[in-house]
């Protein structure tokens, strides 16, 4: 598997970008030139330089020491999104893949209205009803997203509960639980690889729209979404502003979705160097 990956270009490079906008993250105070929320009015809009790499907002704060801080909100909060909806989402789908009967009956037709309504405005309404703060939006997401991803793994599942080892399993008399950890999860990883790292892509899209409307992470903190809401009242003047955040979230999320597509095709047992 590590030779496959190795000799994966696009595996390797998404990973690389991956991680080192991570550390980015992590190290933001070591690695930021300048205060995030440091205001200088009479410096706003100031052109790239030594001093200001990126150059300066509306406000004079330094936008690459922000695209550093905001890659914590942005990442982060799209990370614990995706814990969230992978978790609810496996269990789901193993417990109604496994079990059948009346279990996966309640647990599909309850995927089956949710997946019933447009999950952006599901996820307005939840945040509405709920109130505007960060932990309304990581619920909204997690809520609206898991019961796609239930079905999903239900799929995979179904492909392994009637295999030779899941049946001998049950013959010797194994407990249900070692089955689905030790057998059926193991099975469906390369999966669960695959639509975490995609998941991750939709979370940071979903989560930055949701700050850009004014929905989730609030002003001064800095995040990719909020700093697109910022830059859109000073486009005419200063587009530089918009155009930082919103490339770096087009790179990001598309490095998310080729990421996946690269994990696939390394996991996968039929691919040929």
């Amino acid at each position: 598997m590590l030779h496959r990956f190795l000799h994966n270009k696009t595996a390797v490079g998404t990973v690389t970008l991956v991680l080192l906008v991570a550390l980015m993250g992590i190290f933001a105070p070591l690695i930021a030139p300048h205060d995030p929320y440091a205001t200088d009015i009479l410096n706003k809009f100031a052109h790239f330089s030594r001093e200001y790499p990126l150059g300066t907002d509306n406000l004079g704060r330094c936008i690459l020491s922000r695209m550093i801080y905001g890659i914590r909100p942005t990442l982060g909060l799209a990370v614990l999104t995706m814990l969230g909806t992978i978790g609810l989402g496996a269990l789901m789908g193993l417990l109604a893949g496994y079990f059948r009967g009346i279990t996966e009956e309640l647990i599909m037709r309850v995927v089956d209205v949710m997946l019933s309504f447009p999950s952006q405005i599901m996820v307005f309404a939840v945040v509405a009803l709920l109130g505007i703060n960060v932990q309304n939006v990581i619920l909204a997401n997690v809520f609206i997203k898991w019961a796609w991803y239930a079905r999903m793994i239900r799929t995979g599942v179904m492909q392994y509960r009637d295999r030779n080892f899941v049946q001998f399993s049950r013959c010797v008399g194994t407990p249900e639980r070692f089955i689905l950890f030790r057998h059926l999860v193991p099975s469906i990883a390369a999966d669960l690889a695959v639509l975490s790292s995609l998941d991750v892509g939709w979370a940071i899209i979903n989560i930055s729209t949701l700050s850009f409307l004014g929905l989730g992470v609030q002003a001064p903190t800095p995040e990719w979404g909020a700093m697109l809401s910022e830059a859109k009242n000073v486009l005419t003047s200063n587009p530089a502003q918009m155009l930082v955040p919103g490339i770096a979230i087009v790179v990001l999320v598309s490095a998310f979705n080729l990421m996946g597509d690269a994990i696939r095709d390394v996991l996968d047992p039929k691919e040929v160097l």
